[in-house]
């Protein structure tokens, strides 16, 4: 495995996973130890929860956010601070669909959340004017929206729920004219980031898988893929 010649892409896009922070001490949603193998997602993370048991919604993400606060960035996560810092943000972009917010705390810039960050909250009511406001309120009681009284939750995309419209056209507009694309410590079976390297091979991106287990079956997308722990292969992946 030969690092990559960063200097030779002029637009370079990752896409990274809960693989990503498993080094930080953080749980895998899906595979081995995944919480999705003991938690029904439906029950605690999607739409129809959060209308019908908001109060369970928010105690589940009141624990992700006290394992968040004790998780420090890994490797990974500085070995592509350290390789965008060199190369700026308008060559280096990191999509995530984590909501963790350790590619900031690593030092990345402008990072795209397709799934939002636990580091805010919002009101539950669409129609609210409560903006998203920074929080790390790790109750297990659920608060009230100050305005409206409607009960209060992470800023985070739920099952059942779209992308939200800023994430989604920053995405669009990364990936055009994209030269070298990696997904990191990603199952690749998540909707739309699993369309993402359809779309960077279709501009000619050399594309690059690096996750803990090959993916099954195999996506014809990616020209390459290597096998092992982020942690351990991203740093050397990115000297160059």
């Amino acid at each position: 495995m030969r690092p990559i010649d960063l200097a030779a892409y002029s637009r370079i896009v990752v896409l990274t996973g809960a693989g990503v922070s498993v080094a930080s001490g953080l749980r895998p949603y899906r595979g081995p130890g995944g919480l999705w193998e003991e938690i029904e997602v439906m029950e605690v993370a999607s739409a129809r929860a959060m209308r019908e048991r908001p109060q369970r919604v928010w105690r589940f993400f009141a624990e992700a956010r006290r394992a968040v606060s004790l998780a420090r960035p890994n490797p990974t996560h500085l070995a592509l601070a350290r390789a965008q810092q060199r190369l700026g943000t308008g060559r280096l972009t990191v999509i995530t669909q984590n909501i963790d917010s350790l590619h900031q705390r690593a030092g990345t810039q402008a990072v795209i959340e397709l799934h939002g960050t636990l580091a805010r909250s919002r009101c539950s009511d669409p129609e609210c004017s409560l903006p998203a406001f920074d929080d790390q309120n790790v109750s297990d009681e659920c608060p009230s929206c100050p305005r409206c009284g409607h009960p209060l939750r992470a800023d985070v995309v739920l099952f059942d729920e779209p992308i939200p419209v800023d994430p989604e056209w920053q995405t669009k507009h990364a990936l055009r004219g994209c030269n070298l694309f990696l997904a990191i410590g990603t199952s690749g079976t998540v909707s739309p980031a699993s369309n993402f390297v359809r779309s960077a091979a279709y501009e000619g991106a050399r594309t690059i898988l690096i996750n803990l287990e090959p993916m099954r079956p195999a996506n014809p997308a990616f020209s390459e893929e290597y096998i092992g722990p982020a942690e351990e292969l991203v740093p050397r992946l990115l000297l160059g």
